[in-house]
């Protein structure tokens, strides 16, 4: 996996978050910044602690893993993009509350970055390359990066959705799930046709 498809996966991953800061800068009165910080704090650190937790699970079962490497890709990322496309047409809406405390914000974190665990066992099939160094450290650029983009993302969310309201969340979980399923078709296609 390279930068491109990295940044792709980034913020394909952080779409649910994006959705749920939306939802959250909507249950608050006047979402500010620090509203939008904390927001993001919380949804990029577990974005970014998921998918390392994933990879050291994989680990574990690298060599089944990498006989069907390309595979295991996409039917994971596959998986996460169909439920997120479920929930965005669902047309069913979920009621935050106003709520920043710890045990909500640790229950939506959580809730949000199961799926980047998942992402995670797939470092193991399909290796993040980005930097010239071993497959570790790229694992852990690879997490930094998502839970930045997250980060951002989140704290963007939370900020629109104090101004504009729901119109996003279900636009934004649709294209999160496209792109997760582009990316896992791309490794079985990478895989056979050398794309």
């Amino acid at each position: 996996m390279h930068l491109a498809e990295l940044l792709l996966l980034s913020v394909g991953l952080a779409m649910d978050a994006f959705a749920v800061s939306v939802c959250k800068g909507l249950s608050l009165k006047k979402a500010t910044i620090k509203h939008g910080m904390i927001c993001g704090a919380w949804f990029g650190g577990f974005q970014g602690l998921m998918p390392f937790l994933g990879y050291l699970l994989g680990s574990a079962f690298v060599s089944v893993i990498d006989r069907f490497a390309p595979w295991v890709a996409f039917i994971i990322l596959s998986l996460i993009g169909i439920n997120m496309l479920k929930e965005a047409f669902s047309g069913e809406e979920e009621v935050e509350s106003p709520d920043l405390g710890f045990k909500t914000m640790f229950a939506m974190a959580i809730a949000t970055s199961i799926d980047a665990l998942a992402v995670g066992v797939t470092f193991v099939a399909v290796p993040v390359s980005v930097l010239s160094a071993t497959v570790f450290i790229n694992t852990i650029f690879a997490c930094i990066c998502i839970a930045v983009i997250t980060f951002m993302i989140s704290c963007t969310g939370t900020i629109i959705g104090g101004a504009f309201g729901s119109t996003f969340r279900s636009k934004a979980i649709a294209v999160g799930g496209i792109i997760l399923i582009l990316l896992g078709l791309k490794m079985i296609l990478s895989k056979y046709l050398g794309f």
